[in-house]
């Protein structure tokens, strides 16, 4: 099994920069660049040569920083095949399902529309590591800007039926302590959702990041991926209705937060 060495830090306001590490081949993975310094400082401090850069998606404070740190590093940078145009300093694109050998780094590029149409989710299957983008957060889920409810409640379905309950998840934003409050509105006779609250309270007090979390954590503890579940459609008295249209509830209501 393949061992990720990870470092997660803060860019911008709420962006998380990520750098991940394979120690057998040296290989050092950035996902989204919000800040080109904050990657280029932690690159100093470990001592760690970029190698390739994964984009998730098109949206500026994903990739602002892109140019400088692929002129400074000279890594390699791989993101959508639907934004080739938008994102400037591409040198390869995928698309749904492709799955990349980066150094002896398996990853699988797994397509998650919705908040954005090019929005791509990074799986490192022999890791058990993911990077789901602006797609899904801790206990919430990205806005449904290009896209339409039902294509993102279709993302997040394919997020839970790829990624095995060990997977450690990150994401782009730490917004995790906004997203209980609001979980908690809709869902508030959750035990373990409860539990999670107050260890993210006790966190953010503590000036901790709540990240990364775990498929399982959010299996049980995300509205947005209980969707499917009889119990959140009868929490929302829509007993009967499709997971689709319990999502298309949730991110309404949550809109409106």
């Amino acid at each position: 099994m393949t061992r990720l060495v990870r470092r997660q830090f803060i860019c911008l306001t709420d962006n998380y920069g990520v750098l991940l590490k394979d120690e057998a081949s040296h290989t050092v993975i950035a996902i989204d660049v919000p800040d080109a310094a904050h990657y280029l400082q932690e690159l100093r401090e470990t001592g760690w040569l970029l190698t390739h850069v994964l984009i998730t998606h098109h949206h500026w404070d994903h990739v602002q920083g892109l140019g400088a740190l692929k002129e400074a590093t000279g890594a390699r940078v791989i993101g959508p095949a639907l934004s080739r145009d938008k994102i400037p300093d591409l040198d390869d694109v995928v698309e749904d399902g492709d799955q990349l050998d980066l150094g002896g780094v398996r990853v699988t590029a797994l397509a998650t529309p919705g908040h954005t149409l090019d929005q791509i989710s990074w799986h490192f299957p022999d890791a058990g590591v993911a990077h789901t983008g602006d797609t899904l957060f801790s206990l919430g889920c990205g806005r449904v800007f290009e896209g339409d409810m039902a294509m993102m409640w279709a993302s997040l379905a394919k997020l839970l039926q790829a990624l095995p309950d060990h997977t450690i998840l990150h994401c782009g934003h730490e917004y995790t302590q906004s997203n209980a409050r609001f979980a908690l509105s809709v869902d508030p006779r959750n035990e373990a959702l409860r539990r999670r609250a107050q260890e993210v309270d006790r966190l953010r007090e503590e000036h901790l990041p709540t990240l990364p979390t775990t498929m399982a954590q959010e299996k049980a503890t995300n509205p947005f991926l209980r969707a499917a579940t009889a119990d959140m459609a009868a929490v929302l008295g829509m007993t009967g209705a499709t997971p689709a249209e319990v999502f298309a509830r949730l991110r309404a209501a949550k809109d409106r937060f």
